[in-house]
């Protein structure tokens, strides 16, 4: 009686215990009432396996993926409950396998006694939509450039060898103007074509050409620059230009003055050895003179380019000292002193350019060259000139259309066409052939040139009569125009030419 009266109450105890263990696991497993009844089914109620367990059966554990498909009927392993028997079985020990293998022989369980529930969730459709674009790329700001057909694709062998492809140059952005640009600039209208003197349009502008020449062919040499000194060879020489034009005007008194490399000298690539000068000495406490000046280098003179430019600077710069001296001679007509004056400032000159020589290491007679000086006061009242001369070259008058050639010399007549052949040159000389010229009358024309001028000027009648015409119709030519008549061209003169002309104006003017 003892006996029975504890196993009731271990039973108790034990189904109090199985009573919190089901309320403990009834929250976290699901199939925990499907679980007992299978077992209430297998095994008697004395030999029941505890109601909690340790670990979830993985047969019938929930499965991991929440939202995946039910598993299949067919595809789960058979006789479920007879696994779940072995595996309580192997967990309660011996007697527990005795009163199942007692029980194994009564009942069969039922085939595919679990079915499991069908899925009680499905997940919403799209559970997530993707926010709307929020951000929309702005417009195309420009128009793609239209690119030219395509051409044989280089598979194509039907096609033959395929044609390069050229990207086309991007298209600049057009930049908008400014809100206050200024207007683009017009082309000034056309100019109305020019007209002669008797108001008939031309074609095209007159041009002055060719200079004229004597006789029916002009000479072999064309009259325009050709080769040039080399300026390593003697540096002085390549920057002498080719030609110099000059000039100045004075109230009545007019200056036109021109230098012209020869045509022989042109030809050879040689320097122009004529140098010219005209300018202004004095002032006018001392008195006032124009200087107007030629030099001729001897040609056979290695550096008479230099000696020819070099005393027309000094011829300057040591008249300029002794210029109220030269004016109160020219007022008075005092030769003799225009004389004495001149012979100092020649001598002078000569000193100077010998020590040019003797510090270059050079012979004074390379520097060999003349010189013509004409002293003109610009006191209108004075009509005396003062001339000096060193060497040969010319001096002659053009009055009433007539020439008087070498106008220095003594006792000639005029037009005689006496040519003045001396020689002297500095700086080997040291006094100057003096001549007081006077007095001016108005519309004199006063010419001082080098050989290249004067020497064909008296012997070639064509030309006299050119250049009378030229300078004696009483109009003072332009610079240009001064030039193109002073290359008259004369066969077989072929010398550099130097002319400056003085030109004395009309009464009306005066």
């Amino acid at each position: 009686m003892r006996n029975q009266n504890r196993d009731q109450g271990q039973n108790q105890n034990r189904d109090q215990g199985q009573n919190r263990d089901r309320d403990r696991h009834h929250d976290s497993d699901p199939l925990e009432e499907t679980w007992r009844t299978a077992e209430q089914v297998v095994s008697p109620p004395g030999d029941r396996p505890p109601a909690g367990r340790d670990e979830p059966d993985p047969l019938y554990a929930r499965p991991e993926q929440p939202y995946g498909p039910a598993v299949r009927p067919d595809t789960r392993p058979e006789q479920p409950c007879m696994q779940a028997q072995e595996r309580l079985s192997a967990q309660q020990g011996p007697r527990y396998a005795q009163s199942a293998a007692s029980t194994e022989q009564s009942y069969a369980p039922p085939e595919q006694p679990y079915a499991p529930p069908e899925q009680s969730y499905a997940p919403p459709e799209q559970p997530y939509a993707p926010p709307e674009q929020s951000y929309a790329p702005p417009e195309q700001s420009y128009a793609p450039v239209d690119r030219p057909a395509a051409g044989p694709q280089p598979w194509d062998h039907r096609a033959g060898p395929a044609a390069p492809v050229r990207t086309p140059a991007p298209v600049p952005a057009q930049v908008p103007p400014l809100a206050q640009d200024p207007p683009p600039a017009q082309d000034p209208p056309p100019e109305a074509a020019p007209v002669d003197r008797t108001g008939e349009r031309l074609a095209r502008p007159p041009e002055l050409g060719a200079p004229w020449h004597s006789g029916n062919k002009p000479p072999m040499y064309p009259p325009v620059p050709r080769k040039l000194p080399a300026a390593g060879t003697d540096p002085a020489a390549a920057v002498l230009p080719d030609i110099v034009v000059d000039g100045a005007e004075y109230g009545a008194l007019s200056v036109r003055a021109a230098s012209v490399r020869g045509d022989s000298h042109r030809y050879l690539g040689e320097p122009r050895q004529d140098a010219l000068c005209v300018t202004r000495i004095g002032d006018r406490d001392r008195g006032e003179l124009l200087l107007l000046a030629v030099a001729d280098g001897v040609g056979s003179a290695a550096r008479s380019h230099i000696g020819s430019n070099e005393v027309c600077r000094l011829a300057a710069a040591y008249l300029d000292r002794a210029a109220e001296g030269l004016c109160a001679a020219l007022a008075a007509g005092d030769g003799e002193t225009f004389a004495d004056t001149a012979d100092a400032v020649v001598g002078r000159i000569a000193t100077l350019l010998t020590d040019l020589a003797v510090r270059g290491s050079h012979d004074p007679g390379d520097y060999a060259t003349t010189l013509r000086v004409l002293l003109v006061p610009l006191d209108p009242a004075v009509r005396i000139r003062g001339f000096l001369a060193v060497g040969d070259g010319g001096t002659a008058l053009l009055r009433e259309g007539r020439w008087y050639l070498d106008i220095t010399e003594e006792g000639s007549g005029p037009g005689t066409g006496v040519i003045d052949t001396r020689t002297d040159a500095l700086p080997s000389a040291r006094t100057a052939s003096t001549t007081l010229l006077g007095p001016a009358a108005p519309g004199d024309v006063l010419v001082v040139s080098t050989d290249g001028l004067s020497t064909p000027l008296a012997g070639e009648q064509e030309m006299r009569d050119f250049l009378a015409t030229a300078w004696g119709s009483g109009q003072v030519p332009g610079p240009a125009d001064f030039l193109w008549q002073a290359q008259f061209r004369v066969k077989s003169y072929d010398d550099d030419r130097s002319a400056v002309v003085l030109w004395e104006a009309p009464d009306e003017r005066a």
